[in-house]
């Protein structure tokens, strides 16, 4: 499979990276999701579109907000969703990833959305059912290792596009701890696929990856440059869970040397929009004035988040 994420017509088979997805699918995944946000609004949150569809949420990581979404979105599209307690299935007890994947398919499984520490797992999924002529069953990757979370870039587009109207004339920074976070990389994909003009990452030198300059992104260890005129600002968590060794002096040092303060924000264009894709770590990364005050967007981010899932999962099943 050249792009196992497309069949042979081109269409979307699988969502598994942002990273060489054509922009004409980004921008269908983002005005389809447009139809999918009023419907929380409604009386009655549902629409047929996945009735009779089986969804086996597979979180082999833990997650709160976007398994949440994810079921949340499954339901409003009226599929039947099953939530798969890792820690009590016989993952636990020494079945292999893809020996689950066959049990599962064997239930009727229609679609996989899948979360792993491992980057690449959702890939080997793909690349099985591909092999064992499944073509039926899709697989969305909810995050990899330190890979991807496509549906969070996706949701992050989606946020950008209806504050900014248009990505051809931003300036967006990307701050923090990007060397161990996966929507760090799906959000640089997505933004130079649709044309931001400048991506700006900063941090520490020990959480910058090497090669973020090939990727056409502006690279800033001092955060007051780097906020300078900015439009967006995407604050990351400091993902202590994933390194190994010590990379920073302390949470306190980091927040006074990368934190994002009303003094920060300042720097940015009066307009520019903070966002976040949570968990937050209040006096870390962001303090409480800035994440509670009218220019953070992050609540929305999540509201819209259930409709870019939707949009996602409804594709995928053909509509």
């Amino acid at each position: 499979m050249l792009n196992p994420q497309l069949n042979k017509n081109g269409e979307l088979q699988h969502l598994l990276t942002i990273e060489g997805l054509p922009k004409a699918h980004i921008l269908h995944i983002l005005d389809t999701a447009s139809s999918f946000v009023s419907i929380g609004d409604r009386e009655v949150k549902k629409v047929p579109l996945m009735r009779g569809k089986s969804v086996f949420n597979l979180f082999f990581e833990n997650s709160t907000r976007t398994r949440t979404t994810f079921e949340i979105a499954a339901k409003r599209l009226s599929a039947d969703v099953i939530n798969l307690n890792i820690a009590a299935s016989s993952s636990s007890k020494g079945e292999s990833l893809l020996d689950t994947i066959d049990n599962l398919s064997a239930m009727h499984a229609d679609m996989f959305v899948v979360r792993h520490s491992q980057s690449g797992a959702p890939y080997l999924i793909a690349k099985h059912l591909n092999d064992t002529k499944q073509h039926h069953v899709r697989v969305v990757n909810a995050g990899d290792g330190r890979h991807a979370h496509p549906t969070q870039g996706l949701l992050d587009m989606y946020t950008i596009r209806h504050y900014k109207k248009d990505f051809s004339n931003l300036k967006v920074a990307i701050v923090g701890d990007i060397l161990h976070s996966r929507v760090a990389r799906s959000d640089i994909h997505a933004l130079t696929t649709l044309g931001v003009p400048e991506v700006r990452a900063i941090g520490p030198r020990t959480l910058l990856p090497s090669g973020l300059e090939q990727l056409g992104v502006r690279v800033f260890t001092d955060i007051n440059k780097g906020l300078k005129d900015v439009d967006v600002i995407i604050m990351l968590r400091l993902q202590n869970e994933r390194m190994s060794g010590a990379l920073l002096p302390s949470a306190q040092e980091f927040f006074k040397s990368y934190g994002l303060t009303i003094e920060r924000l300042a720097l940015a264009k009066p307009d520019a929009i903070v966002m976040h894709p949570g968990p937050m770590n209040r006096g870390v990364e962001i303090e409480s004035a800035v994440a509670d005050g009218t220019q953070a967007v992050i609540l929305p981010q999540v509201t819209f988040g259930i409709a870019v899932r939707m949009a996602v999962m409804s594709i995928l099943a053909g509509n």
